[in-house]
């Protein structure tokens, strides 16, 4: 999805930004070098709304020096549970809007955006941030956005029908106070959903519920995690408990880390990362 054009700046420089209520990610990539510059993360003591997470946007940009001494190009992406994934032949994109009224509280101000899926009959409505886009419009011009679960899904489609996948898969992508899980069977995509997530009780009914209704076995399914969880997580613990066949996601972007601090682990910042390639 893109804004509005203006003049294209040329740049050997890619920055992809993650937006959230409860947090916002960073990094920078130079494409020639597969050099990691810039990374840097940010989550919020509490959930905020999309005129809090500006503030921190702004102030982010005052307080980081990188953000002014480079023109990148730039790819934002919106996590949030505010989409619905819709089969192609029924969208219409004048009536965009009513694809999510039954399950989102929408604005007369909300703006209604759409990602098609690739190699996929499904398109991702979803509502991005108005306040947010403007500002990065008006940083950058021209520039690109897109959901989350599109990426994931995206990715997790041509993973697994590359290899002609059997069975079922659920994907489950941990962030702070949610997660977003996908269900892939035989390599086509079954279901699509977020949800919010404070305990860890919250954490494994979602997805033993999600496996009932699916008449998915926890003796057999794989449960694939990435995000922001760890094997020594009280998440993964109690997941390990039901469920028989748990991994991480492997995967390896092949950057070089060139930038101060921490490198993004990469199942830990996929989407960030995956954008960037």
């Amino acid at each position: 999805m893109e804004t509005p054009n203006k003049e294209t700046n040329i740049t050997n420089l890619k920055l992809s930004i993650q937006v959230s209520l409860n947090g916002l990610s960073f990094c920078a990539l130079r494409p020639e070098e597969q050099k990691i510059v810039f990374f840097k993360e940010i989550t919020f003591s509490k959930k905020l709304n999309p005129a809090g997470v500006l503030e921190q946007i702004e102030k982010a940009y005052e307080d980081e020096p990188f953000f002014t001494d480079e023109t990148p190009e730039v790819t934002l992406l919106y996590s949030n549970e505010l989409y619905s994934l819709v089969p192609r032949k029924f969208f219409n994109e004048e009536n965009a809007s009513d694809y999510l009224k039954f399950n989102t509280k929408i604005l007369e101000t909300d703006f209604v955006a759409h990602d098609e899926l690739e190699n996929n009959d499904l398109v991702n409505v979803f509502i991005p941030y108005t306040n947010i886009n403007n500002f990065f419009f008006e940083k950058y011009g021209e520039f690109e956005y897109t959901h989350c679960i599109t990426v994931l899904v995206n990715s997790f489609l041509k993973n697994d029908g590359d290899k002609e996948e059997i069975g079922d898969k659920m994907y489950i992508n941990c962030y702070t106070r949610g997660f977003d899980l996908v269900v892939i069977r035989n390599g086509k995509l079954l279901l699509a959903n977020s949800f919010t997530c404070n305990t860890k009780e919250d954490f494994i009914y979602y997805i033993l519920f999600t496996a009932e209704q699916l008449e998915m076995d926890p003796n057999e399914f794989q449960l694939i995690l990435l995000g922001k969880i760890t094997a020594n997580s009280d998440y993964y613990q109690i997941a390990f408990t039901y469920i028989k066949n748990i991994i991480f996601l492997d995967n390896s972007f092949g950057y070089i880390f060139a930038a101060k601090g921490e490198p993004p682990t990469s199942y830990m910042h996929y989407t960030l990362l995956k954008t960037l390639q």
